[in-house]
């Protein structure tokens, strides 16, 4: 930790993550201390555990002078000086905070902002803690510049957020390696993945990993019975290709056929399996040689990869990425002439800034259409005619009709 003397500090800014954790939260803490320290003599306050922390301070479970961050490296023998910030995984300060404050708990974290003296705040979340957290700035009067992230890549106006790039390499590489146990044991392999609303990561790390068929709530919101139907005839024109195993991405969203009786199960991973195995052994008669072949041999496994897909160190994208927008969003504040709430975005390949309110507005529209619609309320939806669709499709992927 570094000594230096802060000769007139002119500014005290605070940084905090929220929602859920992903690779390259640590990259964007790193940029904003280092740049906002050493090159424009600021005073940095890591905030503790989301918005959860301003509370912490209102209550006097910790001091302002607690949470001030400084430049951070280690002595490591023959390597001095190494800041591993960059290359860490989920948040050095916490990710609570994401819920909607309780009657009361507003005030204690205003109070608390106000008690650090801060003269902005980054706030580092996806769309359901930014939403939150603008509606605190509004109410505050804060300086608040947002930095996007979420695995789900469902946050409106950006190109990229950050976590998103590293969680598809993990989800492909982990697609990659259970190929080889499922051609070695002729398995059809079913892979959940997350994606409550949102099928973007399931889409891209299953073209990348090789899927026969990806499931996304957008193309597919119900697992009905023309779906797993058309799921086995995928499964049974593999084996006629000689080719007796296959692999099946399913985004955790997807919901059961609301006119359908319930499976036993819980996770829609186990349910399509149920499905599957329930479909083939209904239609296995002799007229039916496909799927007579499919009962002979048929064995499914499912894999859920949970929160292995938020946890791997953050790629040389997304860490290029959460640098450079935590530089912008120093710069933001720092060319700020009154309080106001923008976001850090990422479009035609650099960083640029949008008003938060309409990133907000946009957030709740499109949840309002979709909820309306019966469709999963995803903030920034997957293209149905989109380019990554077609290439799905193009490769003889099944992902719907």
């Amino acid at each position: 930790m570094t000594d230096e003397i802060l000769t007139d500090p002119s500014k005290r800014i605070g940084i905090l993550t929220s929602g859920g954790d992903c690779p390259g939260l640590n990259a964007v803490i790193y940029a904003v201390v280092k740049y906002a320290r050493t090159v424009k003599n600021w005073r940095v306050y890591g905030i503790p555990n989301g918005t959860d922390g301003f509370v912490d301070i209102a209550n006097g479970i910790c001091q302002p002078e607690d949470l001030e961050l400084h430049e951070h490296s280690f002595d490591i023998p023959g390597q001095k000086g190494i800041n591993v910030l960059l290359f860490l995984s989920g948040s050095v300060l916490g990710c609570r905070g994401k819920k909607v404050p309780k009657p009361g708990e507003a005030a204690k974290i205003l109070a608390g902002y106000r008690q650090i003296g801060l003269d902005a705040l980054i706030a580092i979340g996806g769309d359901g803690s930014l939403e939150i957290i603008a509606d605190l700035a509004q109410q505050g009067g804060w300086n608040l510049v947002a930095v996007p992230k979420t695995i789900d890549n469902d946050i409106p106006l950006t190109d990229r957020v950050v976590g998103f790039d590293t969680a598809v390499d993990t989800v492909a590489a982990t697609l990659h390696n259970l190929s080889f146990t499922a051609a070695s044991h002729d398995h059809v392999m079913i892979v959940e993945v997350m994606g409550r609303d949102g099928g973007h990561l399931a889409l891209h790390a299953g073209i990348a990993g090789g899927a026969d068929v990806i499931l996304i709530p957008e193309l597919i919101p119900y697992l009905t019975e023309k779906v797993v139907a058309n799921i086995c005839d995928r499964i049974a024109q593999i084996y006629r290709q000689r080719r007796k195993f296959a692999l099946i991405v399913v985004a955790e969203g997807i919901d059961l056929d609301p006119l359908a009786e319930p499976c036993s199960k819980s996770a829609i991973g186990a349910d399509l399996k149920q499905q599957i195995e329930q479909y083939v052994d209904h239609h296995s008669d002799p007229q039916q040689s496909d799927f007579c072949r499919l009962q002979a041999d048929l064995e499914v496994r499912v894999s859920v990869l949970g929160r292995i897909q938020r946890s791997s160190p953050p790629t040389t994208l997304d860490r290029l990425l959460a640098v450079s927008f935590g530089v912008k969003a120093v710069d933001a504040i720092a060319q700020s002439q009154s309080p106001s709430q923008q976001m850090v975005v990422w479009k035609g390949g650099q960083t640029q800034i949008e008003p938060l309110a309409r990133v907000i507005e946009k957030i709740r529209a499109e949840k309002a259409a979709r909820q309306a619609a019966k469709f999963p309320a995803c903030a920034a939806p997957v293209d149905p005619q989109g380019f990554m669709v077609h290439t799905a499709r193009s490769l003889g992927i099944y992902v719907g009709d």
